[in-house]
């Protein structure tokens, strides 16, 4: 791999809940926020695209909908780079797509040129971002991670809140081109957040690890699959993929038509812009609190059902702001789904990491935003149609409001029907204390054996006085197969066997030694069973 540090999913290495995970957070958070509010900010520019190019404003509007695409779409093949190379090398190289497709976008000559390199150059360049960071923020964090989660979806309020403004600035200053060269050099920042993924590096093994017998030590290692599609055999990642992507089909419908909703009531265009403000303000506190209340101890293990009341509250709330009828009405609306899309954002790639767990994630989260791609790039234009067709913005509300309770429905009710917990077995400690009291018992078999080929070689041994201690181990192992709950308080200096042949325990106890040295497990001597 030419020195190149792969994570490869951090196995047996514990997550440090802090530490240099805190310049992991930040990192994601930075990048989180760039992901879903550059397509967003990018639409600032296209009444200057749209004079300068001769385009009505659904061709502009397909350079935002190929970077979502591109964003989602590209999962699977980012999960396969990350198990190929490791999280740091792709996030760097994704930043320089980022940046690269928004420089050669400030030299197009139409629409065309800016779709390729502003639709499918940066929205790769995110996707190669967002998906590496959300994975190393879930080997980062373990006991923190529902807070941490919540602390890096804020990210994208508080992006949207600052790219809006710059891109309109940038514009009055310099043009779209000018524009767009600038933000490219922003999106080099990418780069500067790979590089802060450190891959988490399991701890020097001590010298008893390392004087392990050659035929531990030879065994094959499994090769890790590029993508993982066990998955699917997960009742629970499949029921978390469908709900999903039943979501994704109404989630992101309300922000789209809420400020053109605020003006069919007759509201001017100020008014009605400053909606979406007070959404993303309400949903840069939503996420970091939600995080925290999903981090208790009581909601942590229910944190499906907890995700699934997150959705019913954000359909309802799309319901009832359906029957909106003056502006103050709309505010409310906003404020209320500001509180649930934050609690939603922050919940949802909680829930798939505490699904899969740490190992499977890198090729779960990829598999999930294949599938939300395609419903992505079917909801909101669906919702559009709708509108056309009736020209009632009620309508647009309570459909994606009865997708995103629907949702709510499935994860729940299938997560109680098809998925239990396993009850463990009440006899659980005795079968342990029986293991333990076998393998000690093997060991002490093994020893004697072992002490014969060593004393052998070097002229000291004494057959005789070894095979008389083996009949003794024998008759100890039976004894203690007969009463395996039977705790003897004290035994004899020396042991006599049939024959009336006494052997001293010290010399016991040395067989007992040099086993232990031999096979890395502590052998108890004969007289301690």
């Amino acid at each position: 791999m030419g020195g190149v540090a792969l994570d490869d999913g951090g196995c047996g290495v514990k997550a440090p809940d802090g530490g240099w995970g805190w310049a992991v957070l930040f990192g994601c958070f930075v990048i989180t926020g760039f992901s879903y509010a550059f397509p967003k900010a990018v639409s600032v520019f296209f009444k200057e695209l749209i004079r300068e190019f001769d385009v009505g404003y659904s061709d502009t509007a397909w350079i935002s909908s190929i970077l979502l695409a591109m964003l989602y779409g590209s999962g699977p093949l980012c999960s396969v780079l990350v198990n190929r190379f490791g999280c740091r090398p792709v996030m760097m190289v994704g930043g320089l797509f980022a940046s690269l497709g928004m420089v050669l976008a400030s030299f197009s000559t139409n629409i065309i040129h800016i779709y390729l390199s502003t639709g499918v150059i940066t929205g790769l360049g995110l996707a190669l971002n967002f998906q590496p960071s959300l994975i190393m923020l879930n080997r980062y964090f373990s006991e923190k991670r529902p807070l941490a989660n919540g602390l890096a979806a804020a990210g994208s309020p508080v992006a949207l809140c600052c790219l809006s403004p710059l891109g309109q600035a940038l514009q009055y200053s310099y043009g779209w081109r000018g524009g767009f060269l600038i933000l490219g050099g922003m999106l080099l920042n990418c780069c500067a957040c790979g590089a802060l993924m450190r891959p988490l590096i399991a701890p020097k093994k001590s010298e008893e690890d390392q004087e392990a017998p050659k035929s531990e030590k030879e065994k094959p290692k499994p090769k890790s699959k590029l993508l993982d599609f066990s998955v699917f055999k997960d009742r629970g990642f499949v029921i978390y993929t469908v709900a999903a992507a039943i979501m994704v089909l109404g989630l992101f419908v309300p922000p789209v038509f809420v400020v053109s909703y605020a003006k069919e009531l007759g509201n001017e265009d100020t008014k009605s812009a400053l909606l979406l403000t007070i959404l993303g303000f309400i949903d840069i506190f939503a996420r970091p609190t939600c995080g925290i209340i999903a981090g208790m101890k009581w909601v942590r293990p229910r944190c499906v059902y907890f995700f699934s009341f997150a959705m019913i509250f954000n359909g309802i709330t799309d319901i009832i702001g359906s029957m909106s009828e003056d502006y103050p009405a709309l505010v409310v609306y906003c404020i209320f789904f500001g509180i649930s899309y934050g609690m939603v954002g922050a919940l949802q790639f909680e829930v798939l990491m505490a699904i899969v767990g740490t190992e499977k994630f890198s090729s779960a989260i990829g598999l999930v935003l294949l599938v939300e791609a395609m419903a992505v790039l079917v909801g909101p234009p669906g919702a559009g149609r709708l509108l056309d067709a009736t020209k009632v913005y009620m309508y647009v509300f309570l459909l994606a409001g009865c997708e995103v309770v629907l949702s709510a429905l499935v994860l729940c009710i299938c997560n109680l029907l098809f998925i239990k917990k396993k009850p463990e077995p009440s006899d659980s400690s005795a079968k342990m204390e029986m293991a333990v009291t076998e393998t000690e018992m093997e060991q002490l078999n093994k020893a004697p054996l072992d002490e014969n080929e060593t004393e052998g070689s070097k002229g000291e041994a004494q057959p005789e006085k070894v095979q008389e201690i083996h009949q003794i181990n024998q008759e100890t192992s039976d004894r203690l197969e007969a009463e395996p709950q039977k705790q003897p308080t004290q035994e004899p200096e020396t042991n006599e066997d049939e024959h009336g042949i006494k052997v001293d325990s010290v010399d016991l106890e040395k067989v007992s030694n040099e086993a232990t040295k031999k096979n890395g497990c502590v052998v108890e001597p004969e007289s301690s069973l």
